[in-house]
């Protein structure tokens, strides 16, 4: 994830769409990485994935589905240029992206491999974008893939202090 708030610094010096002499400009929490760069966190528009300390549940063991989130993230904005769309809302406290990795929707990928849930509710100005996720479900849950091969908790309700009893 950290490559995701490091993308982000990149997004006004590489969008070939922003006229020159023109910011881009959002409000965020910064942290300095080092003495001349810094990141931001921000989150994925449509898609809430599992939390990277949250576990789920698979054949009566425990497995790390935050982290496989996080890694696959990671895996993925290491396969080529990202390409960044700000919105205009705050989630968290953060703003709130879409992620294009080679033509490919990073929200999507991550529900996808069942490694995330999708939220309609946050898509309702993109519909095309919620039937992908839709579909990326549907896909997901067939293949039984991530955390739909098994037991999991919704991540909305992880952070808010429910766990697996092979969490406790």
């Amino acid at each position: 994830m950290r490559r995701i708030v490091l993308l982000i610094l990149l997004l006004g010096a590489c969008d070939a769409q922003v006229a020159a002499g023109s910011d881009v400009r959002f409000s965020a929490t910064g942290r300095a990485l080092d003495g001349d760069t810094v990141a931001a966190d921000f989150r994925l528009l449509g898609v809430d994935a599992f939390e990277s300390p949250q576990l789920c549940q698979r054949a009566g063991s425990c497995w790390s589905c935050g982290k496989a989130a996080q890694d696959l993230a990671a895996r993925a904005l290491r396969e080529g240029p990202a390409e960044i769309r700000l919105t205009s809302r705050l989630s968290y406290g953060r703003p709130v992206a879409t992620i294009t990795v080679n033509g490919e929707d990073l929200g999507e990928r991550l529900v996808r491999a069942g490694l995330a849930i999708p939220r309609p509710q946050y898509l309702k100005s993109d519909p095309l974008r919620a039937d992908r996720y839709a579909s990326a479900l549907a896909d997901a849950r067939r293949a039984k893939a991530g955390a739909f091969g098994g037991v999991w908790i919704d991540p909305a309700d992880w952070r808010q202090g429910r766990r697996l009893s092979c969490e406790r």
